[in-house]
């Protein structure tokens, strides 16, 4: 088809589409976590001893009893078996932000020629996928292969179901022949571990005898575009990058705020029914839906969960979102920013500490001003934040992250803290050494009296704040949407370990002197916000005075892309916290950086040789094919004695010749192979090639405004976002 047939066609098949009819609604209570091998499907179907092992590993953290394995194993396939899985796979999560899985089959051949199924405990504990063929960032050359995978007992085994059958899923830790960590659990479960031991030493310092385990929690709420396929399909940038390299921005976008929590479109309200359908199924607590800022923009959010196992639920969500899509004709844009000039998607980590005895350690009570407990892990974040602020941005750091921060939808690349007026007062009264009072939640009357009295929360929102507190947990606001949430959870708790650590020396220190722990809390947090306090900010993050304010006079860190980001992970500092941690070796820290480094190189890279593909196979012939067009038409115009202004044609061939220039540039830049080190190739990559592909871009853009949409081949922002 030439021109715009193939998206003339498409918009047919769309508005002419059968809607796919809702599954007919199912008691939550009856399908929650059918597909999920849990606490309850074991205690069903193992021997209580063997039971009884496996919840106290599942619990406390115990390591797991070997001789168990095999009877596990055993009932883990009979239970997969009988919902119709005939195959298992080891889910593994290598440095990717995507999931990997190695599936095998229960067949197990007979001396006879007949077959048993079969399962083992030694199978169910390890697996052996390729060590060198996922990214390792030198930790394995390629013709050292061998890698393995370990179960991980604490997140529960699944079946994935999909129209051509059911499959065990066991979500397994990836490691190398030489024992480093291949994958993003490993890290995550060391940096609980750290926590844990750095909290229990503070909890038992305030006075706690009985402390329980403690870890991190995480709510993500994950933001989306859904596109219909017949359009995604015809734009080589979506298939291949995830995002529009081109497109002229529609009459109408979301400047009236009419999208926002609006009506959810009849056919996207059927697919999300029906992921959600799928989550109950898998035990994922989604709990909220609703219409993003953007036109055909969307969001899903659960309830929090334990960060390992929130974690891995994050990265199945997205799979589900993905296939689930594809059913209902859609296909899901997790990218950060899929089209221009609106807002992208992002993935609020919502994150908090607490255990089974001492509940939320983030909840700050009705009076935070007397609640110690609460002052000193709020005051450990905020010392955490200042100290590692470079950290948390080199976490979030990718080039699809890199077009959202700093834009209206998004926080920018300067890491502070958001208290809130209630906190922030609280804690500028413990830099003067005195806390006496903390402003209380209000009431409001609207005037109104069949309309009830509203609460009013002690402190405001701020949207503009990357790391804000939001009543009883901090808010991850720069997390980018196609991003694993284990990084950032990562970074969270081996900050939070590391300042804990030092809260916790520091109070024994004052103890020793025969201080009171009431006075030596106040000691200590007065020197925190002293030392630290600069990375608290209640204002418009967004104001160029925040932006100077922050570097030049509080000394934070503003780094605006990734190429000035990721190098902060090779930083001495940054090396120590995750050695004396324990969550990172230098070589695994190494590894993140090198493997980082290249996605970000190899991403532009593909952008750049399909903004040149596009422009060259797609654009040049269609505004050669109009401008002939317009030449013929002139022409015979011409001969009938009619003449036209020729503006227009002069206006489309110098846009042509310029995109065609620009191409050239681009072309020849990315050519360029000479780089002393990762660092400079990555700075080329952000400084040279993105404005390049951007003068490409702005050039055919203009064009899309200049020539009939009888001859533009490509499916327009206006057909995109609005034809559902």
């Amino acid at each position: 088809m030439s021109g715009n047939a193939a998206r003339v066609q498409a918009v047919h098949q769309i508005i002419n589409r059968e809607l796919m009819p809702p599954k007919p609604p199912e008691r939550l209570e009856e399908i929650w976590a059918e597909n999920v091998f849990n606490l309850s499907k074991m205690q069903a179907s193992l021997p209580k001893p063997v039971f009884k092992s496996i919840k106290n590993t599942i619990l406390t953290g115990e390591r797991l009893d070997p001789s168990i394995a095999d009877t596990v194993a055993t009932a883990m396939r009979d239970w997969a078996m009988s919902k119709g899985a005939l195959y298992y796979a080891h889910v593994f999560y290598p440095m990717t932000n995507l999931t990997a899985e190695k599936h095998d089959g229960f067949i197990s051949v007979q001396g006879d020629g007949n077959v048993i199924s079969e399962f083992s405990g030694k199978v169910l504990v390890q697996g052996e996928p390729d060590g060198s063929s996922f990214p390792n960032g030198g930790i394995r050359d390629t013709f050292e292969a061998r890698g393995y995978t370990g179960w991980d007992v604490t997140s529960p085994a699944y079946i994935m179901e999909t129209d051509n059958g059911s499959t065990l899923c066991i979500p397994t830790v990836f490691v190398s022949w030489t024992g480093e960590a291949l994958d993003k659990k490993v890290p995550l479960l060391r940096s609980i571990t750290a926590m844990d031991k750095a909290a229990n030493k503070v909890l038992k310092i305030l006075g706690n005898t009985n402390v329980a385990p403690v870890n991190s929690s995480c709510g993500a709420e994950q933001e989306y575009f859904l596109v219909d396929t017949n359009f995604a399909s015809q734009r080589p940038d979506l298939l291949l990058a995830g995002r529009t390299l081109f497109g002229k921005a529609p009459a109408k976008g979301q400047e009236f705020d009419d999208h926002y929590f609006g009506a959810i479109p009849e056919r996207v309200q059927v697919f999300m029914q029906d992921v959600e359908s799928t989550l109950y199924k898998l035990g994922i607590p989604a709990k909220t839906r609703h219409n993003e800022v953007a036109p055909g923009q969307f969001e899903i959010a659960p309830f929090f969960e334990a960060a390992n196992v929130a974690s891995d639920h994050q990265q199945l969500l997205m799979t589900v979102l993905r296939h689930t899509a594809k059913k209902h004709g859609f296909t899901c844009l997790l990218h950060e920013k899929p089209f221009a000039g609106i807002n992208g998607s992002g993935k609020h980590v919502n994150w908090s500490v607490g255990n089974a005895t001492q509940g939320n350690l983030l909840d700050p009570g009705d009076s935070p001003h007397d609640n110690a407990q609460f002052l000193v892990f709020c005051g450990a974040v905020i010392r955490g934040v200042h100290k590692y602020g470079s950290l948390m941005r080199a976490v979030i750091a990718t080039a699809s992250n890199d077009h959202r921060l700093g834009a209206n939808e998004a926080p920018p690349a300067i890491m502070s803290v958001y208290l809130g007026t209630q906190l922030e007062e609280v804690f500028e009264q413990i830099k003067t050494g005195t806390v006496t009072e903390s402003r209380q939640k209000g009431v409001m009357d609207l005037g109104v009296d069949v309309l009830p009295y509203l609460t009013k929360d002690a402190g405001d929102r701020n949207r503009t704040s990357p790391f804000a507190f939001t009543g009883n947990r901090f808010e991850f606001r720069a997390v980018g949407s196609s991003q694993s949430v284990s990084g950032p959870l990562i970074v969270l708790n081996t900050m939070l370990a590391d300042s804990l650590d030092w809260i916790g020396n520091r109070l024994e220190s004052e103890l020793s002197k025969g201080v009171e722990c009431s006075t030596a809390i106040i000691t200590v947090l007065k020197e925190v916000m002293e030392e630290h306090g600069a990375v608290v900010f209640g204002g418009n993050g967004y104001s160029d005075e925040w932006h100077k304010m922050a570097v030049e006079e509080r000394g934070l860190s503003n780094l605006r892309t990734t190429a000035d980001a990721l190098p902060v992970l090779k930083e001495e500092y940054i090396e120590d916290l995750f050695e004396k941690t324990g969550v990172l070796t230098p070589v695994e820290l190494e590894s993140r950086f090198e493997v980082y480094a290249e996605q970000y190189i190899l991403s532009i890279e593909v952008e750049a040789k399909l903004v040149i593909s596009m422009a060259k196979t797609l654009i040049y012939p269609a505004a050669i094919n109009y401008l002939s067009s317009l030449s013929s038409t002139m022409t015979d115009l011409i001969s009938l004695g009619i003449e036209l202004d020729k503006g227009s044609v002069q206006t489309i061939a110098t846009l042509t010749n310029s995109m065609i220039a620009a191409v050239g540039q681009l072309s020849d830049a990315l050519g360029k192979h000479d780089f002393a080190s990762t660092e400079e190739k990555m700075q080329y990559c952000a400084k040279t090639l993105r404005p390049l592909m951007d003068d490409v871009r702005g050039y055919a853009d203009a064009l899309e405004g200049e020539i009939a949409d009888s001859f533009w081949p490509l499916p327009t922002y206006q057909e995109m976002l609005f034809v559902k």
